[in-house]
């Protein structure tokens, strides 16, 4: 089960009560205090851990709970501290504090971590307060109570490269070709219900990731449709392709569906739209594909791919031209002259 937003309550432990003792054996007078001091309370940590890919883990329980540290022993033996509970969450997820909504920490890389709830330290036993002028002290302290709080997780996929289009453009077909990814594929709308990701090889050492984010449709910035619960995801890749249906099963036109992504990314997130973005039109055996990229291409005015996610026509080209994107993000030089940023070509 995919989940990529969930609110838990995290609690650490209490630290355990210091200890009022006094030594008595035999054969040694005035023993004095020797009372130990207990042990801290566990805290809550969250760690980004490769290989984690949903939230699932945290949304059976909505209450964590880490363990208490125990009380100080006699002949001031120290109690012993409760082990940190450990929470495991996929890279890319992001940890907001559900009542005051500010952001705790961006778990970006795998390792990254964060302590969200403190143990409670442990109280100090009456050895503790043992001197020259109180011999014989009778004062502890109790553990102290471990730090509570409600949390928001929300994971955004990591991706370099971000599969966007209206429903049945063809991506996920396009996914499963490129990469060894499964998604479900079929001939009606809303077929992908959760983002895939699938690795695609370059060559024998580069290769890249890539996400097939669902259908977007009109009115997704608003809550309209399954776009509203994923355009999130699209917001940590790198690179946009955006691949456009020639002859779209309910008739509309292609051109104007491909305007109408443009304008959902934008109302969501302004900086959508200035990523590089790679356009290509699928479906290249139907008769009108060529025209429609044609079009697109004269409107856009930049290059614009013709591909076929089931023949393969098209596909290395498709790889060739992400791998050069992503290579010059990396070193940080504008292709010259092509105009492939996001916004750099504007329709007509």
């Amino acid at each position: 089960m995919f989940v990529d937003e969930v609110v838990i309550e995290v609690e650490a432990g209490r630290g355990g009560d210091g200890l009022m003792s006094f030594r008595r054996e035999k054969y040694v007078p005035r023993g004095g205090p020797d009372g130990g001091d207990g042990g801290d309370g566990g805290s809550v940590v969250v760690v980004a851990e490769a290989g984690v890919d949903s939230l699932a883990a945290l949304a059976h329980r909505k209450h964590w709970k880490a363990k208490s540290g125990t009380r100080g022993g006699s002949s001031q033996c120290h109690g012993a501290s409760a082990e940190d509970l450990v929470l495991r969450v996929p890279p890319g997820t992001l940890i907001r504090d559900a009542q005051e909504g500010f952001v705790l920490k961006d778990l970006t890389d795998p390792g990254d971590r964060v302590v969200v709830a403190h143990g409670g330290k442990g109280g100090k036993g009456n050895a503790h307060f043992k001197s020259s002028t109180n011999r014989a002290p009778r004062t502890v302290t109790p553990g102290g109570s471990g730090e509570r709080r409600m949390l928001r997780f929300e994971l955004k996929v990591i991706a370099d490269v971000g599969l966007v289009g209206k429903p049945n453009a063809g991506k996920s077909t396009m996914l499963s070709r490129l990469t060894r990814a499964r998604p479900d594929i079929a001939a009606y709308p809303f077929t992908t219900k959760y983002p895939n990701l699938g690795r695609v090889q370059i060559d024998y050492d580069r290769s890249f990731i890539m996400a097939d984010i669902p259908g977007l449709i009109e009115g997704a910035h608003a809550g309209v449709g399954l776009g509203h619960e994923f355009l999130k995801h699209i917001q940590r890749a790198g690179i946009l392709v955006h691949l456009v249906e020639p002859a779209p099963n309910d008739g509309t036109d292609p051109i104007t569906n491909y305007r109408t992504i443009r304008d959902e990314l934008e109302k969501y997130d302004v900086e959508l739209v200035r990523r590089p973005e790679v356009v290509a039109v699928t479906k290249a055996d139907l008769p009108s594909a060529e025209p429609v990229r044609q079009e697109l291409a004269e409107r856009l005015g930049r290059e614009v791919l013709l591909i076929s996610a089931v023949t393969g026509q098209g596909l290395q080209t498709l790889v060739a031209r992400v791998a050069r994107e992503l290579q010059e993000m990396a070193s940080g030089v504008q292709a010259e002259g092509e105009g492939e940023g996001g916004g750099d070509g504007v329709m007509e």
